[in-house]
C-alpha cells in the first residue's frame, strides 16, 4: 500500500519487490489487489449529436477473400452511415483504390443523398498525412471530389476512431450480422445479397441507440440531404504505361491489347472500377471491360488487323515476284519448244525442260495448276481449266500461243 501511494508502480513491479522481500505467492493475487486499491482510469467521451443531413461517416472493412474468375481476391466493403438516422449503405469491392473509393461515394449519394460534411478516418484516399497539433494534409483528388459535390471533409483526430463511432459500429454489424456464417463462391453474388440484407434487416430493425428504425428516421432526414451534382465526375485513376512489343499494357497482372501500330509507345491508362480506357496523347485508342481475375490476356479482335494486313501484303509481294519469274521462264521455254521436235529424243528433252520450268509455279500456286497426265508442249495453253486463284497469289497468265489461237480451234 505504501509503495502504491509513493510511486506509480505497476503490479509486475510490486510483485518483483514482494518476491525480493520473501513473498511466495503468485502474480494473480497481486494484480487483483492493485486493481482494487488503484482502479484503472477509463476515458470519458462526449456523446455526439448531429442534426438531420449534417454529417455522414464512412470507412472500409475487410473480410477474408472471395472467388473472382480463376483466382481469389481480398473482400473489402465500403460503409456509409447517416449520423442522424443511422441509415446505412454498404458496397463490396475487391479493391480499395481511389477509383473504387470515389465510385462507392457516387452510388451511396444516389441512394442516401449528399450531407453537409463527411467524417473520415485517416484513410490515404482522403488524408495523406495527419500529425498531432498540425493541420491535416488532404488527398488533392478527394478535395476536388468534395468540391464537385459541395461537401466538407471532416477528419478524425489521430488515434480517435471513437469520433466516428457510428460507422465503426456499422462495420462491426456488417461482419457479425451479415458476413458471419456466409459463404460466397463468387464475387458476383455478394452485392445483391448485401442489398437484400440492407432492405430487409439492417435499415428496418430497431436501432439499439435511437430505439427507432433507421428507415423511419431517414424519412425525416431525407429533406435535409442534397442531391448529387448532376454533372458526372471523372472517377478514373490515371496511370502512364508503355505498351509492349506485343501491343499490350499490363494492369493488375492482366494484359490488355491496343492497336498494333501503338506497340512500344508511351500511353495513358484511365482505370475505372468497371472498365479501362487507353489513350495515345489525347486520342482514345482502346477500351476494355476491366478484369479482376489474374494473368488474363484480353484482346480486341480489331487490334492485330493492321499488323496482319501488313504481313499479308509482304507475303503477297514475295509470292507475286516468285510466280512472275516462274511464268517468264516458262514462256521462254514454251517458245523454244514450239519450234518443233524432230526426234523422240528432242521431244523427251523438251518435255523434261518444260516440267522443270513449271515446278516453281506449281509450288507457288498449286490450286491453279491442274493436269490429268504429264503435259506436253502442244497442250500447255489448256493446263489451267479453272478460273479460281490461289490465296495471296496473283492470277496465272495465259501463254502467248494460246492468245493467238482462233476461237473454237
Amino acid at each position: 500500500m505504501r509503495w502504491l501511494e509513493a510511486h506509480p508502480l505497476s503490479a509486475q513491479q510490486i510483485f518483483q519487490r514482494l518476491r525480493e522481500a520473501g513473498y511466495r505467492g503468485g502474480l494473480t493475487i497481486v494484480n487483483m489487489y492493485v486493481r482494487r486499491i488503484r482502479p484503472p482510469k477509463r476515458k470519458a467521451f462526449l456523446k455526439l449529436t448531429f442534426a438531420p443531413g449534417e454529417c455522414a461517416q464512412i470507412d472500409w472493412g475487410e473480410y477474408g477473400s472471395v472467388g473472382v474468375g480463376s483466382t481469389r481476391r481480398r473482400l473489402s466493403f465500403f460503409v456509409m452511415v447517416q449520423c442522424y438516422s443511422r441509415q446505412m449503405y454498404v458496397e463490396f469491392t475487391v479493391s480499395q483504390t481511389m477509383e473504387h473509393f470515389l465510385g462507392c461515394h457516387e452510388r451511396a449519394f444516389a441512394v442516401l443523398g449528399v450531407p453537409t460534411k463527411i467524417m473520415v478516418d485517416n484513410l490515404k484516399s482522403a488524408v495523406l498525412r495527419r500529425l498531432t497539433g498540425a493541420a491535416p494534409v488532404f488527398n488533392p483528388r478527394y478535395v476536388d471530389y468534395a468540391r464537385h459535390h459541395s461537401f466538407e471533409i471532416a477528419p478524425c483526430n489521430v488515434a480517435a476512431g471513437n469520433e466516428k463511432g457510428r460507422v465503426e459500429s456499422g462495420v462491426g454489424y456488417v461482419k457479425k450480422n451479415f458476413l458471419n456464417g456466409m459463404e460466397f463462391t463468387d464475387f458476383s453474388a455478394v452485392n445483391p445479397a448485401a442489398q437484400a440484407w440492407l432492405n430487409e434487416i439492417s435499415n428496418v430493425r430497431e436501432h439499439g441507440e435511437t430505439h427507432r428504425r433507421p428507415v423511419d428516421l431517414f424519412a425525416e432526414e431525407r429533406g435535409f440531404l442534397r442531391t448529387a451534382n448532376p454533372n458526372p465526375y471523372d472517377l478514373a485513376r490515371v496511370i502512364p504505361l508503355r505498351a509492349s512489343s506485343q501491343f499490350r499494357i499490363t494492369l493488375d497482372t492482366n494484359r490488355y491489347s491496343v492497336p498494333a501500330e501503338f506497340a512500344n509507345q508511351r500511353l495513358t491508362v484511365k482505370a475505372y472500377p468497371d472498365r479501362i480506357c487507353i489513350y495515345h496523347q489525347d486520342r482514345l485508342i482502346a477500351r476494355h471491360l476491366r478484369s479482376f481475375d489474374r494473368h488474363q490476356d484480353i484482346e480486341d479482335p480489331d487490334h492485330p488487323k493492321a499488323l496482319l494486313e501488313q504481313r499479308k501484303s509482304a507475303v503477297n509481294s514475295v509470292c507475286y515476284r516468285s510466280s512472275w519469274r516462274s511464268r517468264a521462264k516458262h514462256r521462254r521455254i514454251t517458245k523454244a519448244c514450239s519450234r518443233g521436235a524432230s526426234t523422240p529424243a528432242d521431244t523427251s528433252a523438251k518435255s523434261s525442260l518444260w516440267r522443270k520450268s513449271m515446278a516453281p509455279m506449281l509450288a507457288v500456286a498449286p490450286s491453279t495448276m491442274r493436269s490429268s497426265s504429264t503435259p506436253s508442249p502442244a497442250n500447255t495453253s489448256h493446263t489451267s481449266s479453272r478460273p479460281g486463284r490461289a490465296p495471296n497469289c496473283s492470277p496465272p497468265v495465259r501463254s502467248p500461243d494460246a492468245a493467238r489461237r482462233p476461237a473454237g480451234s
